[in-house]
């Protein structure tokens, strides 16, 4: 059996290219697609096989703005040549999705989300805050990618979404229904602290719809000591708000980043999530996440109300510097109630074999039942 593996991107090892770099290890054979490839950026599972990758890759400093070439990534997805395949498994969040299997062929989605900047994110990415060629620009190319995005979902065989969250939107834009795996979270990367540290963690690219702001104005107010691991768009802003109590570290290793997991008090994630791996690592370092109840985090968090189960943190309602900063407080009162044990055991349920056996059953039913049709 011929597979091909389609992704939108390849410029680090983010979550979704952890998804991948598992895809990767059930077929070592396959050849994999995507728009563009910054060698070296992922890991060497991913960096050895056949990389494949569109115009896009050749377009002028596309490895740093590749973001911009937005409306030029449909043609570049319609363009690759899957005839010679009889799997293509795509993991997609932007128009991976949007490949082209031959007639006959199985095309199997694990969806991060439909495209966010053109649904349910477009204020984030094109409003207020983004240049005005942008907003003056963006509004009739957003309608016109929507009508595609919706259109090239029938391109697709299977709906694999990464949380019940994520499942709905595929519901509402497509039409059509997703079973849900969770992604992985490779425990093992991460050691359980004797001791809860002095100070509160976000670890995040700096983009808007992260929210990353609040927790730095939360911070701010209590005096509570804060350190913000990340990069992106939003790291001039973000420094520019942070008091004497804030540290913003920037990008750190794997390494760095499990050993400020294992250290800090407790992790803040204030953003609406598709599903979110950071209150999953988080967990398997023995630390409580305080966070938003909404999106993913309602999937994998254990709120401090629940009974029947011990806490792995603590939800709050309103997306305001004044909510986060009240949940804090609550946390200080209540912080005895987390167990790193307790923590790490939830953590475990995500691990990353749990992921790769429950991929490897589902595409070998999808196969199977798809020879049978």
């Amino acid at each position: 059996m011929q597979v091909a593996l389609v992704h939108d991107w390849l410029t680090g090892m983010r979550g979704g290219e952890r998804c991948l770099e598992v895809f990767c290890e059930l077929f070592p054979d396959a050849d994999l697609y995507t728009l563009l490839h910054v060698p070296g950026s992922v890991s060497p599972t991913i960096e050895r096989r056949r990389i494949v990758t569109s115009f896009v890759a050749r377009l002028p400093d596309a490895a740093r703005r590749y973001r911009h070439y937005l409306p030029l990534f449909p043609a570049a997805v319609a363009r690759f040549d899957l005839s010679a395949y009889d799997l293509v498994l795509s993991s997609s969040h932007c128009v991976a999705k949007a490949a082209r299997p031959r007639r006959g062929a199985l095309h199997i989605c694990y969806c991060f989300t439909p495209m966010r900047y053109v649904w349910d994110l477009y204020d984030d990415y094109f409003g207020p805050r983004a240049s005005v060629p942008a907003r003056l620009l963006m509004p009739p190319v957003a309608a016109a990618l929507r009508r595609w995005d919706r259109r090239t979902s029938a391109r697709v065989g299977r709906f694999v979404a990464i949380s019940r969250h994520v499942a709905r939107r595929i519901e509402r834009c497509y039409g059509r229904s997703a079973e849900v795996i969770y992604p992985p979270v490779d425990v093992s990367r991460f050691r359980v602290a004797d001791e809860p540290g002095e100070f509160y963690l976000i670890v995040s690219a700096l983009t808007p719809y992260k929210r990353v702001d609040l927790a730095v104005v939360a911070a701010n107010r209590l005096g509570a000591r804060l350190v913000v691991v990340g990069s992106g768009p939003e790291e001039a802003r973000i420094r520019r708000l942070a008091g004497p109590a804030v540290d913003v570290l920037g990008w750190r290793s794997d390494a760095e980043v499990a050993e400020l997991y294992g250290r800090c008090r407790a992790v803040l994630f204030p953003a609406i999530e598709d599903f979110g791996i950071v209150p999953l690592e988080a967990m398997a370092a023995g630390r409580p996440v305080i966070a938003l109840g909404r999106g993913g985090a309602l999937e994998t968090v254990v709120s401090l109300d629940t009974a029947d189960e011990p806490p792995t943190g603590l939800l709050f309602d309103e997306q305001t510097p004044e909510a986060l900063a009240a949940a804090i407080r609550r946390f200080e009162a209540n912080a005895h109630r987390f167990e790193p044990k307790s923590l790490r055991r939830r953590a475990e349920g995500f691990d990353r074999p749990v992921f790769k056996e429950r991929i490897a059953r589902y595409v070998d039913r999808a196969l199977a039942e798809a020879r049978v049709c």
